[in-house]
């Protein structure tokens, strides 16, 4: 046969071989073709498999916003642009990681540990995140904006039980998504997510909400059950009750600009003209006591006109934004005396006051040399000095280079012995804020008065503050808490009727404590001071109050007087008349909330378990320990022994704020100062950011386990509070909020759109909010602050708990509301 024509490639080729040729490609095809079959669904087992050990290894995108906690399918994510994630970048930073859970929380659970092993069944829980991002750098403040991913976290070790139930670790904040492609091929979705659980035991622990036994913490007993009453009981003029609040009628938030005399300033509770009007008598400055209204307002504060973001602690210290406070009248009232200077586009502060027109770091060393003049009086000067500390030494069985001068005399000791200060008629608080140079915290104390914006002063420049004045009820702090109190020209006339201002800072300052006081009765003769000093004189060693020490500053041309509160009711014991009178037993020193102010002194508590009975230990090392007075035999806020239960807290803040909140939620940390724990148990929060330059205004409930007490024994400090009111601070006055479980607390006794209003007003523009809370409170949290443009960096639920992080925006509505309370 001959050749076909296309075939004659070679003419020495036969028909035969070219049809074997043909035969044998088109079997490899087809062989090849069924391979590729065989190959694409095995991806469908594969996929099986996963769902059923653990619905691990499904991706999907979720469209919905809601929160659905009853999802049994667990989701992990990648970068939506379809790009790899490297091992060890943020991606996998909220999963559990079970080899950083304490012992306790692993202990006993074969099933947990056996699960760790396996990277593919290592949880049986059902997470759901949804989370919207922004992660800030510090150094050139540019800001990468995330899109809304929904995503489920893994690897959660259950703990034994009698355990609380498992918390969380959740979160995200600093992984770059840019929000391009959403399907991704899932072969290689599904190659990463195994890659990045291998790669999980090397890779650091970046955690939201830690798992294990810390999240027993979020359990807290019932307050009747517990050992600690509530601020609310202890308080005997607390209100019966507050109105209920008209349900939202309009579910879309539809906020307005407050309209009131007030402006910028708005203070709603200190700024109730009308309430303010119907008073009786300001003879006792109930003018400038708090006032609240029925109904809290639900408008937002304006913005100062030219306001921008506050200068950074330290430099703040010294100067601020001139626009941001627009106020001049304390400069030109007080300009000469250092207080506040106006500088261009600035207002310096040269951190000078009325009594140390030359500075406050001079100042605070010439107050702890005051004991000097008492030393040598009782002829501890040169060899009868260290003679008089070795005979100490001795006694106390210590070594030589343990003593010092406060073995004789107990010493102001800044920053160790005295570390918790109550700064009263504070001024622009250049006192408090160069204490911090010190070591010591000082809650400063002004009222909201002719002395222009001196507290709105002191906040913008990083330096705790608080808008109160001693008037006619006690302040909102617990009995035997501060180490020392202080006043310079305060203008509080403290020897009039029986002594009732003076006795209250007796109720507030520990056994032992300092009362330090620089005015002109102690170093002028004039004779309005001449018969101060001596009604002074009077009254202080009626009370009891040792002077130890009175000194003329001969730079500052002032005098300052120091005393002592007694130790032991020895001296009140031996008065010969009972004036001013002891308390009655029955009255309670903590007792704070809206009490009448009482002329009358309590008992020194000598009992060796009772609060006070002994100066609290050193600082640092008072912020860790429990105080000894909380006892085994008592039951804490959650569930444990008092002392178990301090510990427990503690660890747990620890644990959250290095796992989470410095790195987990793109928080530009260099940008934060001032900073409030609305709802402080322990204060451990606070206490796990202690190295940080930043300072924390611990918040207790009046409804809440009255635990304010062990947060200034740890010396930390704080403020009772009840949140269907406004807080006594000036608008945009704190850089971070953090909200444990605060707003369902609330939400059934007041407001919520007026708490939420509240927290718009303190937070400072571009300030950060961190709430956690249940599922539902968080989804109608996040609601209302997206209807105000605040940026949702990070939203994050498990368990039917859930995790907000947000940062406050610029935005103010244009539609304006009057307040006719504030208005006049």
């Amino acid at each position: 046969m001959a050749p076909g024509k296309h075939s004659k490639v070679d003419g020495r080729k036969s028909t035969n071989n070219y049809c074997s040729t043909v035969t044998l490609v088109a079997f490899v095809a087809l062989c090849l073709v069924g391979v590729w079959m065989m190959t694409s669904s095995s991806v469908v087992p594969l996929q099986s498999l996963g769902t059923t050990q653990n619905n691990k290894n499904e991706v999907r995108t979720v469209i919905t916003k809601s929160y659905d906690t009853e999802d049994s399918n667990d989701e992990n994510s990648s970068n939506d642009d379809g790009t790899s994630t490297p091992d060890n970048s943020n991606s996998k930073q909220f999963e559990d990681n079970p080899g950083d859970l304490p012992e306790d929380a692993t202990k006993g659970d074969s099933s947990s540990q056996q699960d760790k092993s396996n990277p593919v069944n290592n949880s049986k829980e059902d997470t759901e995140i949804h989370q919207e991002e922004k992660v800030t750098n510090s150094e050139d403040a540019s800001t990468t904006k995330t899109a809304n991913e929904n995503e489920k976290g893994d690897a959660e070790s259950k703990p034994e039980d009698g355990e609380l139930k498992d918390e969380e670790t959740r979160g995200d904040g600093d992984r770059n998504n840019s929000g391009g492609q959403e399907n991704h091929e899932e072969g290689k979705e599904e190659k990463e997510v195994k890659q990045d659980r291998e790669d999980k035991v090397d890779a650091p622990s970046i955690e939201t909400l830690p798992a294990g036994a810390q999240s027993e913490l979020l359990s807290e007993t019932s307050v009747q059950n517990g050992s600690f009453s509530t601020q609310a009981t202890e308080s005997k003029n607390e209100k019966e009750g507050h109105k209920s609040p008209e349900p939202e009628k309009n579910n879309g938030y539809h906020w307005k600009l407050c309209n009131v005399t007030a402006g910028s300033d708005f203070i709603p509770c200190l700024d109730n003209l009308q309430a303010i009007k119907s008073l009786r008598s300001t003879k006792h400055y109930e003018h400038r006591e708090r006032h609240c209204p029925e109904n809290p307002p639900t408008c937002l504060v304006p913005l100062p006109e030219g306001y921008q973001r506050p200068i950074e602690w330290p430099t703040s210290r010294e100067k601020i934004w001139y626009h941001n406070v627009p106020h001049t009248k304390l400069a030109e009232l007080k300009g000469h005396q250092n207080w506040v200077k106006v500088t261009g586009e600035f207002l310096t502060f040269p951190g000078g006051g009325t009594q140390f027109k030359h500075g406050a770091l001079h100042y605070i060393d010439f107050i702890q040399e005051a004991h000097i003049p008492f030393l040598v009086a009782n002829g501890f000067t040169g060899k009868g000095a260290i003679g008089a500390g070795l005979r100490l030494c001795q006694a106390d069985s210590i070594s030589w280079e343990e003593w010092s001068i406060d073995k004789i005399v107990p010493e102001i000791g800044w920053g160790k012995r005295s570390r918790v200060i109550l700064d009263v008629g504070c001024g622009v608080a250049s006192f408090g804020g160069f204490l911090f140079d010190r070591d010591v915290l000082t809650m400063s104390l002004a009222p909201k008065d002719e002395h222009e914006a001196q507290v709105q002063f002191a906040l913008e420049r990083g330096i705790p503050a608080l808008s109160a004045v001693m008037g006619t009820q006690r302040l909102p702090f617990p009995g035997r808490v501060f180490d020392i109190v202080h006043c310079a020209r305060c203008r509080v006339p403290w020897h009039i009727e029986g002594g009732k201002l003076l006795l209250e800072l007796n109720r507030l300052l520990r056994p032992g404590g300092f009362f330090v006081w620089s005015a002109t009765p102690i170093y002028q003769k004039l004779p309005e001071d001449v018969g101060i000093w001596e009604a002074m004189t009077k009254l202080t060693k009626s009370m009891c109050w040792e002077v130890k020490g009175v000194g003329k500053d001969k730079i500052n041309k002032v005098g300052v007087a120091v005393y002592q509160k007694p130790m032991s009711n020895e001296c009140y014991e031996g008065r010969s008349q009972n004036e001013p009178p002891l308390c009655k037993e029955s009255d309670d020193p903590n007792a704070a909330w809206k009490v009448p102010l009482q002329a009358c002194m309590h008992e020194v508590p000598v009992a060796a378990p009772v609060r006070g009975s002994r100066w609290p230990e050193q600082w640092p090392s008072r912020v860790e320990k429990s105080p000894y007075w909380l006892l085994s035999s008592q039951v804490g806020v959650y569930g444990k022994a008092a002392p178990e239960d301090f510990t427990a807290d503690f660890e747990h803040w620890k644990r959250v704020v290095t796992k989470s909140y410095m790195n987990g939620l793109g928080i530009n940390w260099s940008t934060v100062r001032n900073v409030m724990d609305m709802r402080a148990i322990y204060g451990g929060f606070a206490a796990a950011l202690k190295d940080k330059n930043i300072w924390v205004m611990n918040v207790v409930s009046v409804d809440s386990p009255d635990t304010l007490p062990i947060i200034y024994e740890r010396g930390l400090f704080g403020i009772y509070h009840d949140w269907c009111e406004s807080f006594s601070t000036y608008p945009r006055s704190y850089d971070l909020l953090h909200a444990d479980h605060l707003f369902s607390k609330i939400k059934n006794k007041c407001n919520m759109t007026a708490l939420v209003a509240e927290v718009d007003r303190i937070l400072r523009p571009e300030g950060n909010l961190i709430v956690r809370d249940t599922v539902e409170t968080i989804n109608e949290v996040e609601n209302m602050l997206r209807s105000m443009n605040w940026e949702v960096r990070l939203t994050y639920s498990k368990d039917k708990e859930g995790l907000l992080c947000v940062q406050k925006s610029m935005w103010r509505p244009v539609e304006v509301e009057t307040i006719p309370y504030a208005v006049g």
